[in-house]
């Protein structure tokens, strides 16, 4: 009998071990935090994928997608540039951003204006929507020193950082004096 309640305490320690333990606070906002990066990794992924198919059917200029969080390249007259944005911001009127345009050659920027469209993008179609783009013209005058990449600070006027679902940038072209 003695030998049973031994055997039996054995076992009941044994099951015991053999459980998962439960789930601690820190292990579930672990879980929490990766799928939130996973959820906001998929949505870049889509918007990346979203503006590669928009440049696909460009011939002038290119598209950027906020959302995208990437850059994108445009052959223009002025050469091989690539187009990015940052500090995306609100501001009373809209948004605010930078706007870094960098030549990939060698050689020194030179003086140019481009013009620059934002607005939504339809969430039907994906495309930008006609009547609600917005457009300003974009110079850059001859710098002093050479250099491959200016900033612009746009404000992008008529859309919250949350509504800006484009910006295009073309009619890149060499300023004359």
């Amino acid at each position: 009998m003695n030998n049973y309640y031994r055997t039996s305490g054995l076992l009941m320690l044994a099951l015991t071990g053999c459980s998962a333990p439960p789930q601690t606070p820190t292990l579930q906002r672990e879980v929490g935090q990766l799928n939130r990066q996973l959820q906001t990794l998929t949505a870049q992924a889509l918007a990346l994928e979203q503006q590669n198919t928009l440049n696909s059917h460009s011939t002038h200029g290119v598209y950027l997608l906020p959302s995208a969080k990437n850059s994108a390249i445009l052959e223009s007259n002025i050469g091989k540039l690539s187009i990015s944005l940052s500090h995306i911001e609100p501001e009373a009127n809209g948004t605010q951003a930078l706007l870094h345009i960098r030549l990939l050659e060698d050689t020194a920027l030179p003086a140019f204006h481009a013009q620059l469209d934002w607005g939504q993008i339809d969430p039907v179609s994906s495309k930008p929507l006609p009547s609600e783009t917005h457009t300003q013209q974009l110079m850059l005058d001859a710098p002093l020193l050479p250099k491959t990449e200016a900033i612009f600070g746009v404000r992008l006027s008529g859309v919250t950082p949350e509504q800006l679902g484009f910006i295009r940038l073309h009619q890149v072209e060499t300023s004359r004096p």
